[in-house]
């Protein structure tokens, strides 16, 4: 940096001072990978991981390959998750998809320690369904919405700021913050698909039949209420949610361009004059996230960072804690697709304060900031995330 000749020696001295803390800070920040493709690999005994016991982690993940498939006769693709979805919903009304679908790939994973890449198998470039990761990324838009004072309060009626879509008495007092937890009970249609189709249980009317679900007082697994989020927040920036993601938390932290986030078919709607589509926050009926591993794994360190990348803080902390934050009626669940380990009842072999997004298939993000790990691992059965977990803390060095 050239010192104009103007400037006093004492201020000469204080410019260098901040350019010498400056360079300070930057060295001593935490590694993260730049956007180029040289993502900085260690040997795992280097990082204080057993080679020996991480590769049996991997092995087993490898061996624990999903059942999540649905061959229908001899022509048809076990990995084509169209069959999938069609069986695993076929007891449920409105069951039709709306969005793209697509066969996927071989189980992937990549493990990171310190930042830096430990171990990687499959293809962790190829693109797929992340399926219910979406709702982490629609997480995070909120999280920019509220750290650009969008948000003013998340525990204010969303009804303040996009009153046709609450425009009920039942609806009316539901906040950002039932949303984000899922406990918001929202009553209505969207994109075609009522609230009561969506994981209905045993019986489709029974929501009708107990009565409305009061907001903050039940949690359910809900998409067209996650979707109802996503379209609040389409009014609330007026630009479309893939492009605040891009330009807000994708480009800093250094994701390729090859993440596609879709809507629906008929998830088109006109804002200010501009016609724009609503993204969806899961595959249940196609759309949502497809995305690489190796992206995924930029999501999890961001989060195993507190929101942080290097020198720059992406999410607020206090966006950070929220989204850490038990939710009452579910301990287990803080902001959308933030699965916590409190009382380390998930992964009782993990840190309390470790925590996973999880989306069918199954495609984790383990997050583990205490040990300072980072796991992406996809297509491995969902009844076996937890004994990977143990096998990948096993090999951490005592």
């Amino acid at each position: 940096m050239r010192i104009p000749a103007r400037v006093s020696s004492w201020s000469k001295y204080c410019c260098v001072l901040v350019l010498l803390s400056h360079e300070a800070f930057a060295a001593d920040a935490p590694y993260v990978p730049s956007r180029s493709s040289d993502w900085e690999h260690r040997i795992p005994s280097d990082v204080g991981l057993d080679p020996d016991l991480l590769e049996e982690a991997i092995a087993f993940a490898i061996a624990q390959e999903t059942k999540f498939d649905g061959a229908l006769g001899e022509k048809a693709s076990a990995r084509d998750l169209r069959l999938k979805q069609a069986f695993n919903r076929a007891s449920e009304p409105h069951n039709s998809p709306i969005g793209p679908i697509t066969e996927r790939g071989d189980p992937t994973g990549m493990i990171l320690r310190g930042g830096y890449i430990v171990a990687q198998w499959g293809d962790v470039e190829r693109v797929d369904m992340t399926f219910s990761v979406s709702k982490t990324f629609l997480s995070s838009v909120a999280g920019i919405a509220f750290d650009q004072r969008l948000i003013g309060d998340v525990h204010s009626p969303v009804f303040e700021s996009v009153p046709d879509l609450f425009d009920t008495p039942h609806n009316r007092p539901i906040t950002w913050d039932h949303l984000l937890r899922q406990t918001s009970g929202w009553q209505g249609t969207l994109w075609d698909k009522p609230d009561w189709a969506d994981r209905p249980g045993d019986e489709p009317w029974s929501a009708f039949v107990a009565g409305p679900l009061e907001p903050g007082n039940h949690w359910k697994y809900n998409d067209v209420r996650v979707n109802v989020l996503a379209l609040a927040l389409l009014h609330v920036f007026g630009e479309p949610l893939p492009s605040i993601l891009k330009q807000n938390i994708m480009d800093p932290i250094g994701a390729s361009d090859t993440w596609i986030w879709h809507g629906y078919d008929n998830s088109w709607v006109e804002i200010n004059g501009k016609r724009m589509q609503s993204v969806s926050g899961g595959g249940h009926w196609g759309g949502g996230m497809f995305i690489s591993a190796q992206d995924l794994a930029r999501l999890g360190l961001l989060a195993s960072r507190d929101g942080r990348w290097g020198g720059t803080q992406i999410l607020s902390q206090q966006w950070i804690d929220f989204s850490r934050q038990p939710t009452d009626v579910r301990p287990g669940y803080g902001y959308m697709n933030w699965f916590l380990n409190t009382d380390q009842e998930r992964f009782p072999s993990a840190p309390e304060s470790a925590v996973v997004f999880y989306g069918a298939g199954t495609n984790m993000v383990y997050v583990d900031k205490e040990n300072e790990l980072v796991a992406v691992v996809r297509w491995i059965d969902y009844r076996k995330t937890e004994e990977f977990v143990a096998y990948l803390l096993n090999a951490v060095k005592k």
